[in-house]
């Protein structure tokens, strides 16, 4: 990996950040705050909240394995996403490079941040090649993306490839594991320490059930959440998403039942769904969703919302002509979908 130094913008590495109140107060018995401009009524939301998110960074430290100063919250993955281009990436000068088809946000942020985004055709199979992956980088390639389990294709990539990509490029590589609960693979969080040029992402939207409040993850070494903690808007997650987080967090056993009954589901789902006329192939899955290539994918699509049922039409992604994006959701929300198809 090249320096950390080498890798990050000049600008964002001689950057200095805004300094909030709550940045400033480290003390542990204040009573009176006269130092945020804040209104002293309507206690607690009056107040700004913990800028670091240090309680759930603790609680999360425990459950995941990785230091509290390992781990950065962003409203929603998204956020951790963009801020890879605005800490890297110069505009109009680098590049990152990704697997394709996957998340479609990659993209849209590097459009958004003027970075070329280069795209790395995956085989039938949705299985990226790392030497296509490596022959696409050159001296200005910063940043690889990889989600694993893939989207929309559901499937774990390879992780040979992904391995033979950390050990041959010397810039910054995303995991991105939103659906690594389901996916019955140990989680690149493992390997944080020994690979300084990693960074991995999760969130609480998927086996967590928290789409909701916007609460992503990204996990990576001390030196890189400090830059980003350094570019972050000063409170990017708020007083009551920080609330709730720890309220479920501290009763995070009951997210290995809901993973369970959606793994549970999935099969079923996914057997069922092989029987219908209209499908042609369901591909394996590894997440909580899985796709299906079927006769006519836009007729369908459209025959379900009729029904009042919404899946998501991916036919204009590469790779996934004709194909349906299926979430697992309840036994009788699965048996709507199915009731629903065998009449077509």
């Amino acid at each position: 990996m090249k320096k950390l130094e080498e890798l990050v913008r000049p600008n964002i590495w001689s950057l200095s950040p805004y300094t909030s109140a709550r940045d400033e107060y480290q003390g542990k018995d204040a009573k009176v705050f006269l130092d945020a401009n804040e209104n002293p009524y309507n206690d607690p939301v009056n107040r700004y909240p913990d800028p670091l998110q240090r309680e759930l960074k603790q609680r999360i430290s425990v459950i995941k394995g990785v230091p509290a100063d390992s781990i950065f919250f962003g409203n929603g993955s998204d956020e951790a996403i963009d801020l890879m281009y605005r800490i890297f990436c110069r505009p109009g000068i680098d590049n990152a490079v990704a697997i394709e088809p996957t998340y479609g946000m990659y993209g849209v942020c590097a459009d958004i941040n003027d970075v070329e985004y280069r795209r790395v055709l995956m085989d039938e199979n949705f299985q990226p090649d790392a030497d296509k992956l490596l022959a696409a980088v050159d001296a200005n390639t910063k940043l690889i993306f990889f989600c694993s389990p893939n989207n929309p294709s559901g499937n774990n990539i390879d992780r040979s490839v992904i391995d033979k990509v950390l050990d041959s490029f010397d810039g910054i590589v995303i995991v991105d594991e939103a659906y690594i609960d389901f996916a019955g693979v140990p989680s690149y969080l493992r390997q944080l320490e020994s690979r300084p040029n990693l960074i991995v992402l999760q969130t609480f939207s998927k086996a967590w059930g928290m789409a909701g409040i916007r609460l992503g993850m990204a996990f990576a070494q001390p030196e890189i959440i400090g830059i980003m903690n350094k570019v972050k808007y000063p409170y990017n997650i708020n007083m009551l998403t920080q609330q709730r987080a720890i309220e479920e967090v501290m009763q995070h056993d009951r997210v290995k039942n809901w993973v369970d009954s959606i793994l549970k589901e999935r099969t079923r789902l996914m057997d069922e769904f092989r029987k219908l006329n209209c499908t042609i192939k369901v591909y394996p899955s590894d997440a909580n969703f899985f796709l299906a290539r079927v006769k006519d994918a836009t007729a369908t699509y459209n025959y379900l919302v009729d029904c009042g049922i919404i899946v998501r039409n991916r036919s204009k992604i590469a790779l996934c002509g004709n194909s349906l994006r299926v979430t697992i959701g309840t036994a009788p929300e699965n048996n709507a979908l199915l009731d629903a198809l065998k009449k077509v």
